[in-house]
């Protein structure tokens, strides 16, 4: 009688492969972050879609804002979904989840022929983004060898900016073509990170960390040997093990309930410190930089509307701001913002060089100064410049818009997502990491829609 040989788990990957696939999948997740984020700004200044969508003219500029921020909203409400049911349900459970809600809104948004079927696109895609987002990194964290994890998280923002980039060059190129194919591609297209996420992630290994609070400890047990490429009974798998073990005993013990941070706390751990901290990094790196430019007497599409700061108004206005208050043509304004994304890229590659040198603080402090000093020159410029001013300083506003980006992605893009999961104490990494993510979409909401 012939035994059958068992298959390997994970198609026979171990080791630092595995950990690059695990890499890869949450890679993909992030660069579809990033490409949302950009792919609105392309459709927002397509004539096609206003017309359709009924959102000519100035008196449809509060509608456009609040379709364009829903999306942030679903994406904060996801955020609460995923550590709501993030923890019952495993890490690539929840991104599968998540992804699969993605999809249906990403159906209803490229096959759009009414606001209000735009207006529930956005709201269903930024829910499934929001669960995505906050599972990733911690699938990531936790599958991956200490020494990587700074990196990797750094690694996997400079992706979102990759997808920020590839989809200003797809904006830019479809604008030649006109019409529906314009805007409607561009969104169908988020189904090539969709279809790779739906290829990988059911067939890699869960967090083992999840699977051991779970009471699941001897898959837990080949999981960490398979991501070491070790045995199982290898000196170093069992006591990665323990050492998962001991932490989540110590949670248990050390519960704290969310009504106990406004206690006083014997301990002196501080843990209401230690999160408003984490998700006080989240919440400056949406409102830095803060300037409120009224865009008067510009293009119908955009006129009226408030900037009042972060790196989402830039990221999804950038293209009508420089049509409306620079005064560029709208496929100059389009390559533009694309070219700027790869210089946004470039630095984004730097700070993942530096971060383990300068530190956390040291990065958020240079990019802060750079953000606030680019800031400063654009709101002058274009103070003096805008439509029927200056030209030349309109003109020169377009080198500071730049100089924000780059500063911003030097060191306010990853260190944010970084810091909550190593600030707050062991007892308190998940809510803490709950709250600067909440914080985060929540912020990016407010600002967009105000």
């Amino acid at each position: 009688m012939v035994t059958a040989v068992a298959k390997p788990p994970y198609f026979g990957l171990k080791g630092k492969w595995l950990t690059y696939w695990i890499t890869f999948a949450c890679s993909v997740d992030m660069l579809m972050f990033g490409y949302d984020q950009a792919v609105f700004s392309g459709v927002i200044v397509t004539d096609d879609f206003l017309e359709l969508h009924d959102l000519v003219g100035p008196e449809k500029t509060r509608m456009l804002s609040t379709i364009t921020a829903i999306y942030d909203i679903g994406c904060f409400a996801g955020a609460i979904l995923a550590f709501t049911i993030g923890e019952s349900l495993g890490r690539t459970k929840s991104i599968l989840i998540g992804t699969t809600i993605m999809s249906i809104g990403a159906i209803l948004m490229a096959s759009s022929y009414s606001l209000a079927q735009m207006f529930v696109g956005r709201i269903v895609l930024g829910i499934g983004n929001g669960v995505n987002t906050a599972t990733a990194p911690i699938w990531q964290t936790e599958t991956a060898p200490a020494h990587w994890r700074g990196k990797l998280v750094m690694f996997e923002m400079m992706m979102n900016i990759v997808g920020f980039s590839l989809c200003n060059w797809i904006n830019f190129g479809l604008s030649y073509a006109g019409g529906a194919v314009a805007w409607r591609f561009p969104l169908a297209f988020q189904f090539v990170f969709i279809i790779a996420l739906f290829a990988t992630v059911p067939w890699l290994p869960e967090s083992p960390r999840w699977l051991m609070s779970h009471g699941r400890e001897e898959e837990a047990t080949q999981i960490l040997a398979c991501l070491e490429a070790k045995p199982e009974d290898d000196a170093f798998v069992i006591s990665q093990k323990e050492e998962i073990r001991f932490s989540i005993d110590y949670e248990r013990e050390h519960h704290i309930r969310w009504r106990d941070l406004l206690r006083p706390d014997p301990g002196a751990t501080k843990p209401l410190r230690r999160i408003i901290l984490g998700a006080g990094t989240q919440f400056m790196q949406q409102f830095e930089g803060k300037m409120n430019l009224v865009l008067e007497g510009m293009a119908p599409s955009v006129s009226d509307i408030s900037l009042h700061a972060g790196i989402n108004i830039m990221s999804y206005y950038m293209p009508a701001v420089l049509i409306s208050a620079v005064g560029l043509s709208n496929e100059l304004a389009r390559l533009l913002t694309a070219v700027n994304s790869l210089t946004y890229l470039i630095f984004s590659c730097v700070s993942v060089t530096l971060v383990e040198r300068w530190g956390r603080r040291g990065l958020m402090l240079l990019s802060t100064a750079g953000q606030g000093l680019a800031f400063l020159v654009i709101t002058t410029l274009l103070r003096y410049g805008g439509p029927g001013g200056n030209r030349r300083a309109s003109e020169g506003s377009i080198v500071f818009f730049f100089l924000y980006f780059m500063a911003f992605g030097l060191g306010m893009l990853g260190v944010p997502w970084l810091y909550p999961t190593e600030i707050n104490s062991i007892a308190m990494r998940t809510k803490g990491a709950a709250v600067a993510t909440a914080t985060n979409w929540y912020s990016k909401s407010l600002i967009v829609l105000f």
